[in-house]
């Protein structure tokens, strides 16, 4: 039997069989299946998903590049085109198996072609499980801005089996860890504990599920990002403006995870000094993200790239910046606005840390 959350509507099922999603497909009446895959998800994952559901076929595939420099309107484009070419209309079912490019996009595409078709979601990287297999946020990214078009949108079911996880290189499975870790930052301080010394290929189902559990617990309490959901925000407005200015100047892009552990460092720093983390909290988190992250560099040069992108965050009111920000480990804060100045102090105190 399969263990499943509920979430806002929908079921998030724990099954390394993919038995429930078998039993999804088998006992629905859509008219067209589509699975839509990356280059890389295509020939890993794809595979496996055929090879677990015996008798599934009669679907057709949208492939697309992978890489969050794809997550774009551009090849949202091609994959509308690709579900006209295939015929399919408004009771067909997409089934987004990916990263969260994939499920993102996927998402997206889904609940605007003809204004809304049914989608699943089959995350396959630990980053996509913790982070995109809840919630409902569907989007892409524009002008290094990322995910400032998209919609709300739930998905009929979510199926996270962690034998995805084997597909992945070490760099991305690390990624998504540190999403898993700032869940525990956010909501709950046991958790926290229990994963900050672990390796991520140690990571059991179990772990994933908690993870998964501490967000939904947030996301169902507020759907629309009113107020609770910010605290999910931790770590991402200076986060992802670095992410964004890293995939426009970098040869080598920060993922998503190691550009959110540098904007968890930051806003750490801004936590300390404005929302009354204790410092050897601070210490704690700041060893734990170095430990399993690199290093990343820059210097001053580029705080005025940064602070532009950062006021295109949706967390902002007005010409303030906006942040969510944890008092202690555990205990978040939403709707802190911090002015420029101490923005620009803790880009110093992470530029002056990694030295």
């Amino acid at each position: 039997m399969s263990q499943y959350i509920t979430s806002i509507g929908y079921n998030v099922f724990f099954d390394n069989t993919l038995a429930a999603l078998q039993q999804f497909v088998q006992g629905s009446t859509y008219s067209k299946v589509l699975i839509l895959v990356d280059r890389h998800t295509s020939e890993h994952c794809l595979p496996l998903l055929q090879a677990a559901m015996p008798g599934f076929d009669g679907y057709d595939i949208i492939e697309i590049d992978p890489g969050e420099e794809n997550k774009n309107i551009d090849f949202c484009i091609g994959i509308w085109k690709m579900m006209l070419d295939f015929g399919a209309d408004r009771q067909s079912l997409l089934i987004n198996l990916g990263g969260g490019v994939v499920t993102d996009m996927g998402g997206f595409a889904a609940s605007t072609f003809k204004r809304g078709i049914d989608f699943v979601q089959v995350p396959t990287t630990l980053l996509s499980q913790v982070d995109a297999s809840v919630g409902g946020k569907t989007g892409i990214d524009m002008d290094n801005v990322k995910n400032i078009i998209g919609t709300f949108a739930q998905p009929k079911a979510v199926f996270i089996a962690d034998r995805f996880l084997a597909t992945l290189d070490k760099r991305q499975l690390v990624s998504g860890f540190a999403e898993v870790i700032k869940h525990g930052l956010i909501a709950d301080k046991a958790f926290y504990e229990t994963v900050k010394g672990m390796d991520a290929a140690d990571l059991s189902l179990e772990h994933i599920r908690h993870s998964v559990a501490i967000k939904n617990e947030v996301v169902t309490q507020d759907p629309t990002e009113k107020g609770l959901r910010k605290i999910l925000n931790f770590g991402h407005t200076i986060g992802h403006a670095i992410e964004g200015y890293s995939l426009a100047h970098d040869a080598n892009p920060l993922l998503h995870g190691e550009a959110i552990a540098v904007g968890m460092i930051c806003e750490g720093y801004l936590a300390h000094r404005a929302n009354g983390l204790a410092k050897d909290a601070l210490d704690d988190l700041i060893y734990t993200f170095r430990t399993h992250f690199p290093d990343y560099t820059y210097h001053a040069g580029i705080y005025d790239s940064l602070i532009a992108l950062m006021k295109n965050d949706k967390k902002n009111s007005g010409d303030r910046i906006g942040f969510a920000l944890i008092s202690d480990i555990g205990r978040c804060s939403i709707d802190q606005f911090v002015g420029e100045e101490l923005i620009r102090e803790s880009l110093d105190f992470y530029r002056e840390l990694v030295g």
